[in-house]
């Protein structure tokens, strides 16, 4: 993934996009990191190649990491959504971004995962047949998931949890990757999805069910973050250096994604993240509100909000003070909120 090639962004178009993208330099702070500040301890970074197109700036920050002084710039494929925690938490990745939710049971599982920024609130869209009009009305319904414990079986736990129904008891789970779950959707043998992009996207453009809840716009879940930035606990602990500049390739490259968000899906399409740019385009547009919330939004907002939901479901049993006090670290994010006023 680390290959240079014409068709790409380069580095130094990067660092120009960065200049452009707000007034003088990014938003506010400047192109290069200071030179006072330490190296990064390891020349090495690894993140994970899996999630929606909502975590384009996983991908875009290759170029800032470069960037921040690491040489060896690695993006691990995996097949689902929840190898992006498993990986992190394995040590086989260093940092990546991941949905709130599962990270959240990873961590009451003990798990040595570091939650360190907020990305963006919103992305994941709720479809359902006509049988199908709010959320209550999954009670007793058929409801599709890639897996159970995935981003999506976890999200629709909340959900209907926070409206008083047990998914455990309520909702009649079946697992179908989202190509057969788009098919029996539209046949209404299933009666509720939830898509991360660029699956609404395409759902929306064959026409296939309705939009139930747009996380991005509805109420309560636009007001906190659904994709968050993990590392390992050991790699944060070792490396603070290159874990602070990590995350600052991250959040450059997320206001570089709210800003330029047609250079955006043509880079996601040209590296091989997606085949189809029209859909990437809209989510890319779609996401630019979103991703310009990371400085505004309290991430401990979202800890409490989802975890109190996941222990009214039984998904956890720790307390939102305890999953704080041994899954984050906002020392960084700190500082670079600082550093990077908008």
């Amino acid at each position: 993934m680390s290959n240079q090639n014409n068709d790409h962004w380069s580095r130094r178009e990067f660092l120009s996009a960065a200049a452009l993208a707000g007034t003088g330099a990014l938003l506010g702070f400047p192109s290069e990191p200071s030179t006072a500040e330490s190296p990064p301890e390891t020349a090495r970074i690894r993140l994970v190649q899996a999630g929606g197109l909502c975590q384009a700036p996983k991908y875009v920050a290759e170029e800032f990491l470069y960037g921040e002084g690491f040489t060896d710039v690695q993006y691990l494929k995996k097949d689902t959504n929840l190898g992006n925690t498993t990986a992190v938490a394995s040590g086989e990745a260093d940092i990546s971004i991941q949905f709130s939710g599962p990270v959240l049971i990873h961590v009451d599982g003990g798990a040595p995962i570091i939650i360190l920024a907020g990305v963006h609130p919103g992305c994941f869209e709720l479809f359902g047949t006509e049988r199908v009009r709010a959320i209550r009305d999954l009670k007793g319904k058929t409801v599709a998931v890639p897996g159970m414990g995935g981003p999506q079986h976890v999200f629709i736990s909340s959900m209907v949890a926070y409206v008083g129904l047990d998914p455990k008891k309520d909702i009649n789970w079946v697992t179908y990757p989202f190509a057969e779950a788009a098919q029996l959707l539209a046949q209404g043998k299933i009666d509720a999805f939830l898509g991360f992009p660029p699956e609404p996207q395409e759902l929306r453009a064959k026409k296939i069910g309705h939009v139930v809840v747009n996380s991005m716009m509805d109420r309560p879940w636009s007001q906190y973050f659904c994709c968050m930035v993990i590392g390992n606990r050991e790699f944060v602990r070792k490396y603070p250096a290159a874990t602070k500049r990590a995350l600052r390739a991250i959040m450059r490259a997320i206001d570089v994604s709210a800003r330029e968000p047609e250079r955006v899906a043509r880079f996601l399409v040209d590296k091989g993240y997606t085949k189809n740019y029209e859909y990437a385009l809209q989510t890319t547009k779609e996401m630019q509100m979103a991703y310009q919330q990371w400085r505004e939004y309290d991430p401990e907002d979202t800890i409490r909000f989802y975890s109190l939901r996941l222990h009214e479901v039984g998904m956890i049993k720790s307390t939102p003070q305890k999953l704080m006090a041994q899954g984050t670290d906002w020392r960084f994010l700190r500082e670079l909120k600082k550093e990077m006023k908008g």
